[in-house]
């Protein structure tokens, strides 16, 4: 709950608590928790950014910062989702924040000495960077274990809200302590509102879990299989191409922000902890215009509008002189980059199936904040050669230029999309034990076609192929037999016995319907065989060359 991003597809079922998911005792107490650790968090980034300025005011240096907090999300955010559904949700959230504790405790006492450099600050916020990857996913899987499932809706929407609390509270807090306490108060605030989140977490008893049909995947299996999932699902990718055409020329306002208010518009630390506070306001906003706006305009034209108004901000943010110009822009900003972020979330989010989901948002968040490392980097660096106002004139020119280039791919509202799991599949004949760990597993399935179905069948099988792949297969081919017309011969491997077993459970009412298709096409029925790579004593050679005496 301390991350922004979190599923929010509507749930059906029994009528909704009247006070919402604050009917849980569970999740009001780790609500409140998360709220004091946004605002937390707020006030540490605050304080980071203003603290660099003042260690090193190099352009370059100072945009790092945003580089250290994107950079571990972008390299350690997919494995985490594969973490995050294989182990204890809550036990890997307590260790993580225990140890951001301990970081944090350290820092600000560093701080608090006179010890800081701008490698230890950087250093700091990679490993802060590091653990935030590690927990998102988790906090993402531990929202529908707090509330019945009926109030799901509220939880997420509250959860949001409490995010954008922080957003929009703790930067004045952080430049107002900042300006009356010293520097050293925010990091001390944020370890603080750590320990609050690891109390909440070890005061609450995550409920008991059914049995599951299967052991738990593999994690390296586990991060393969949402990998290959998402190369080979057509409408993620149309997402996450959208998703390059923004947030690198975006990034440019949060990555430069502490430079404008330090030297653009020459103000302290209150006028920067206002202006973060201002994006925060504009977030709120811009998630109360999606109210009405989403009906109104339809994902496509909504992320078009955000986008332009991202580059209109950009644009104010190289012509401010005067605060009131920069408050201007930082709440047009936080409101588009929340009405684009809302909307490519759950276009991402409609586009995966259950068993996939915390993957691959893994994978969409990844996108979101690799493009984020690269573009704070470059934007610093343009800013060190060309000024401010330079690199945020390049960055708007760039958000108006990916709108067109990136139109074709249209974004996701999961309308005529059944990926609901079939949930009934026949376990396969055996004749002897295969234990789960044993692969890979070779599947060949033949097909017999008439001719005057022949071109329909290998539309149809191709788009079978990309379905294999995105449940966990690899190495598909398809074959035709010279001496018998109309023989097809399909092949695919999976990396176990147990991942095969997954991969079953995973087929979709959207595959079963295209599976369907193809089953009409045919002059009989599939013929499938699996083979299981058997296990080979390994071969000893010996060196016959003989000794002499």
């Amino acid at each position: 709950m301390s991350a922004d991003l979190n599923p929010s597809a509507a749930v059906a079922g029994p009528a909704p608590s009247r006070w919402g998911a604050f009917g849980s005792v569970a999740f009001t107490v780790i609500w409140i928790a998360s709220v004091l650790s946004n605002v937390g968090t707020a006030m540490f980034d605050t304080a980071s950014g203003w603290l660099i300025t003042s260690l090193d005011a190099n352009p370059m240096i100072v945009s790092l910062v945003q580089v250290a907090v994107s950079l571990p999300l972008f390299l350690f955010t997919l494995p985490a989702g594969a973490l995050a559904d294989v182990i204890d949700s809550r036990r890997l959230l307590i260790a993580v924040e225990l140890a951001i504790l301990a970081v944090s405790v350290i820092f600000a006492g560093l701080v608090s000495l006179g010890l800081a450099t701008p490698a230890l600050l950087l250093a700091t916020t990679f490993l802060l960077g590091v653990g935030g990857a590690l927990t998102s996913p988790a906090w993402g899987a531990t929202i529908p274990l707090l509330v019945p499932k009926e109030d799901l809706d509220s939880a997420t929407a509250l959860n949001g809200v409490g995010f954008n609390l922080g957003r929009a509270a703790g930067p004045a807090l952080g430049g107002l302590v900042i300006a009356a306490m010293g520097v050293a108060v925010p990091f001390w605030v944020f370890a603080a509102s750590n320990a609050v989140i690891v109390a909440s977490l070890i005061w609450w008893r995550k409920p008991r879990k059914a049995a599951e049909s299967l052991p738990a995947e593999r994690l390296v299996s586990a991060v393969r299989a949402g990998v290959r999932h998402a190369a080979n699902n057509p409408y993620l990718g149309a997402t996450l191409i959208r998703v390059l055409a923004f947030f690198p020329f975006a990034s440019a306002y949060l990555a430069l922000l502490p430079l404008l208010a330090r030297d653009q518009i020459s103000g302290g630390p209150q006028t920067y902890g206002i202006l973060l506070g201002a994006v925060g306001v504009g977030a709120v906003g811009g998630a109360l215009a999606l109210r009405w706006l989403k009906d109104e305009l339809g994902p496509d034209r909504l992320v078009a509008t955000g986008s332009v108004g991202a580059a209109f901000a950009l644009v104010l943010f190289g012509v401010a002189r005067e605060p009131i110009a920069a408050v201007c822009a930082c709440l047009l900003a936080g409101a588009s980059w929340t009405m684009v972020l809302s909307k490519l979330y759950v276009s991402a989010q409609v586009a995966l199936p259950d068993w996939a989901r915390g993957r691959g948002l893994a994978v969409f968040l990844s996108f979101i904040f690799g493009a984020t490392t690269v573009g704070s980097a470059v934007w610093g660096k343009l800013s060190a050669m060309q000024g401010l106002p330079v690199a945020y004139f390049v960055a708007a020119a760039g958000v108006i230029l990916g709108i067109p280039l990136t139109w074709r791919w249209k974004l996701q509202t999961g309308v005529g999309l059944d990926l609901s799991p079939v949930a009934h599949w026949r376990e396969p004949i055996v004749r002897r034990t295969v234990e789960n760990n044993q692969g890979p597993v070779l599947a060949v399935v033949e097909y017999r076609v008439e001719d005057k179905n022949r071109a329909e069948f290998l539309g149809a099988i191709d788009e079978l192929g990309h379905a294999r792949r995105r449940d966990g297969a690899y190495a598909w081919g398809l074959y035709e037999d010279v001496a018998d017309a109309g023989r097809f011969i399909e092949t695919f491997t999976i990396d176990s016995w147990l991942e095969l077993m997954h991969e079953r459970e995973r087929v979709t009412n959207a595959d079963e319907m295209l599976k369907s298709r193809i089953h009409r096409l045919l002059v009989e029925e599939p013929h499938i065989t699996l083979s299981v790579s058997s296990e080979r004593p390994h071969r000893h050679w010996r060196n016959n060359i003989g000794t002499t005496g």
